[in-house]
């Protein structure tokens, strides 16, 4: 059998048993990646081993939430873990979002572990020609 060993995965690991899993009130960070596509924004979170159901996605005035929870497979009787490196608990990332991005039509998204949020950016953002009306002509002014 190979063995790998790296230190610093067992001082994390056993850092994780000291702290424990995240929970609702503290919970861990999730990786993500934003960038903006055309006229939409595009946040991509990594949430492995999560179902859809246990992601919960919030906005309220400009504030993005998202929180998802890994949660323990059910095992037999019979089965003794050896090795538990995958983290369980809740995970979360907060967002600020600009005043210029339209929260009423976030889409979601969520395929092979990565949970992908587009979100449009408001008409009244975005640039607009201002057409320059014909006026009186000049007026000359005497004094």
């Amino acid at each position: 059998m190979l063995m790998r060993t790296d230190p610093f995965r067992e001082l994390d690991r056993m850092a994780q048993q000291l702290v424990g899993p995240g929970a609702w009130s503290k919970p861990s960070v999730m990786p993500m990646d934003a960038y903006r596509e055309g006229d939409e924004y595009v946040v991509a979170f990594d949430v492995p081993g999560v179902t859809a159901d246990a992601i919960d996605i919030d906005v309220e005035r400009n504030m993005l939430t998202v929180k998802a929870e890994r949660r323990p497979t059910a095992k037999a009787d019979n089965v003794k873990m050896e090795l538990s490196e995958r983290p369980l608990g809740v995970f979360s990332h907060q967002i600020m979002l600009a005043d210029t991005l339209d929260t009423e039509r976030i889409q979601a998204d969520y395929d092979a572990g990565v949970l992908t949020l587009r979100i449009p950016i408001a008409e009244r953002a975005k640039p607009r020609k201002v057409s320059i009306g014909a006026g009186s002509g000049r007026k000359e002014i005497s004094g």
